[in-house]
């Protein structure tokens, strides 16, 4: 059985892919240029999720207007780590923050945010186990932008690929195409602060 808080992802030795969603104007930068330029925002947070089907329901299979473009960015994974080392949760969980108090105090302070929200199937149907989301604040994108990042692939195509295997009912065509996310293990400190097992 699934953990109810699990990190799952598509990742090698070195690097993890995460997904992301975005216009049009901000993919077609991006893929020219191999990394994020302007129009992308150093200045806002932006969100990293390790799984494809999350970000698929979330963008209504990229048709939702400023999310058409689906872009995998494989980043270091030491980034990946430093990034959720830093992290709080975006609700307050007993066993981790002790009061309400000292997790608002966190996470006012707090540089990267995590938050749980309920896996998808292909379908879209919510699962009973989480996906991890990842909202990094202007404090450090730079670093995501400039260091950690490695490859931007636009999915784009292979995204329309499978939803179109699906909806004409070849949902084992669809399922083939969809990327190899395994269990990613953390170090016990870590894990604790984001209220896994």
């Amino acid at each position: 059985m699934t953990a109810y808080h699990q990190i799952r992802a598509d990742y090698d030795q070195d690097t993890i892919v995460v997904y992301q969603a975005f216009s049009p104007q901000i993919a077609d930068a991006a893929v020219a240029a191999g990394r994020f330029v302007p129009p992308f925002s150093l200045g806002r947070m932006t969100w990293i999720k390790p799984s494809l089907l999350w970000l698929m329901e979330r963008s209504n299979w990229a048709r939702k207007p400023q999310q058409e473009r689906i872009l995998a960015v494989r980043m270091k994974r030491a980034g990946w780590e430093m990034a959720l080392g830093q992290a709080v949760l975006t609700s307050f969980h007993p066993q981790v923050h002790g009061t309400p108090d000292a997790w608002r105090s966190a996470f006012d302070e707090a540089k990267v945010h995590v938050q749980w929200d309920p896996e998808r199937s292909l379908n879209g149907k919510k699962l009973e186990h989480r996906s991890i989301q990842v909202g990094l604040s202007r404090h450090v994108i730079a670093e995501y932008v400039q260091e950690w990042v490695v490859e931007l692939r636009d999915l784009t195509p292979t995204v329309n690929k499978i939803r179109k295997l699906r909806d004409e009912g070849h949902r084992d065509r669809a399922k083939r195409l969809l990327p190899p996310e395994r269990i990613y293990e953390f170090d016990s400190l870590t894990a604790s602060r984001l209220a896994m097992p």
